[in-house]
């Protein structure tokens, strides 16, 4: 809510005025800090003009000229200066961007923050409120700190796979990089809660989080059923839920439908719903008053016996029949293409696909970031180029004249 007197619309972004210099590339660490760019902060790709700068500009598909759709989806609304940290000259400019700056952020691999000089111990005399975060994959401690770890990795080393697909099948992985993503949004809740300490007391710290963490933490009940009992999780056919019945996916009449009955209530609908359409095609039993289904204990008992007949009552009538009929009732929705996905209904409700204007490929489309507050979501200008900043950044911030700024690019301290 708005101070009395003023003007909502006059309100910046949560994160406006805040400035973060993001050492970062490819996919998790990129990802934190497009969140920490659409809440309204100032991010500064710092990328290393000898190897071509971030490595996403080069993935496939549509990748071309230090550019890709994948660099892109990651770093709207960011600026890119080129230094060559190998440089003493350019590690004296990144120096002096540190005393200008509120964060480092960096996704290198857990031993090399120590080794470059991007801890707060290495730079709280250039800016005793800087605040530093490293996302990696193992951490900054342990045996693995100084091994390079990626997604699917950590879903086979936490134990996803375990649990992921089919009985019987190949292990499998999830479609998207979960672990990446959520790593960015650990990275970067850890990031602001450092921030708004060192906004109070004038002193920064580090904050270290990495994937395996990550994915480990996100076990969550897995890991304390595991923990605290004999239970012994595996696969559940149709990706149902280890203990809820129902909730899983069931094949309709033309495709597929997901149903979550994690309440009591939402059953008792489900069965009254399917009961009536059962009647109408005589089906039996009656799912309404079985004493066998009656909680969530007795359809967990049950659950070989209740499935086949959810199963073939829902092939009766196709996905979108079943949805107008559950809708506001029973939890369900469609087992979408991504395609679906995005024209979905509620998605461009909530105004999820932003156009970006992009200065060689036109109008591009991307999903916006998931937290929306007033100011959010606005940071829609394209990836930058390699270095696209650099002159206008040095000139602003640190008021380096253009002699100075060619004698640094002379150097090779800058791209």
């Amino acid at each position: 809510m708005a101070a009395e007197g003023q003007d909502s619309s006059d309100r910046h972004a949560p994160l406006h005025g805040i400035r973060v210099l993001a050492i970062s590339q490819f996919g998790a660490g990129p990802f934190a800090t497009l969140n920490l760019a659409d809440l309204g902060a100032e991010v500064i790709k710092v990328e290393d003009p000898v190897v071509g700068g971030d490595v996403a500009r080069y993935v496939p598909p549509g990748a071309a000229n230090g550019d890709s759709l994948y660099f892109q989806s990651f770093n709207r609304g960011k600026k890119s200066i080129a230094i060559d940290l190998r440089k003493p000259e350019g590690v004296s400019v990144f120096h002096r961007l540190v005393e200008k700056s509120d964060a480092v952020f960096n996704n290198l691999r857990g031993d090399l923050p120590d080794k470059l000089g991007l801890t707060y111990e290495q730079l709280r005399h250039l800016n005793p409120a800087i605040v530093t975060c490293s996302l990696s994959g193992f951490g900054r401690t342990g045996p693995r700190a100084a091994e390079p770890g990626y997604d699917p990795i950590m879903q086979g080393l936490a134990g996803y796979m375990s649990i992921t697909g089919e009985p019987g099948a190949p292990p499998g992985k999830a479609g998207v990089s979960m672990i990446d993503f959520a790593g960015g949004y650990a990275a970067a809740l850890g990031l602001v809660a450092a921030l708004l300490e060192a906004k109070s007391t004038g002193v920064g710290r580090d904050v270290d989080v990495s994937l395996l963490d990550t994915a480990v933490s996100m076990l969550s009940y897995f890991a304390s059923w595991q923990l605290n009992s004999d239970w012994d999780p595996g696969r559940a056919p149709n990706s149902a839920h280890q203990t809820l019945v129902p909730a899983q996916n069931f094949e309709t009449s033309d495709g597929w439908i997901v149903i979550f009955c994690a309440k009591e209530h939402f059953w008792q609908s489900l069965a009254a719903l399917l009961d009536a359409s059962g009647q109408a095609a005589k089906l039996a039993p009656e799912l309404s008053g079985d004493p066998r289904f009656a909680t969530f204990a007795d359809r967990f008992k049950n659950r070989d016996v209740l499935i086949p007949i959810l199963s073939e009552r829902l092939l009766q009538k196709s996905t979108q029949e079943w949805l107008v009929l559950f809708r506001g009732r029973v939890p369900s929705g469609p087992v979408n293409t991504i395609e679906e996905a995005l024209r979905d209904a509620q998605v461009e409700a909530r105004g999820l696909v932003v156009e970006i204007e992009h200065p060689t490929r036109g109008t591009i489309r991307q999903v916006a970031s998931t937290i929306t507050t007033e100011g959010s979501n606005l940071a829609l200008t394209p990836g930058p180029a390699l270095g696209e900043n650099t002159d206008q950044l040095l000139s602003d911030l640190l008021s380096l004249s253009e002699t100075e700024i060619d004698e640094l690019r002379e150097q090779g301290a800058i791209g």
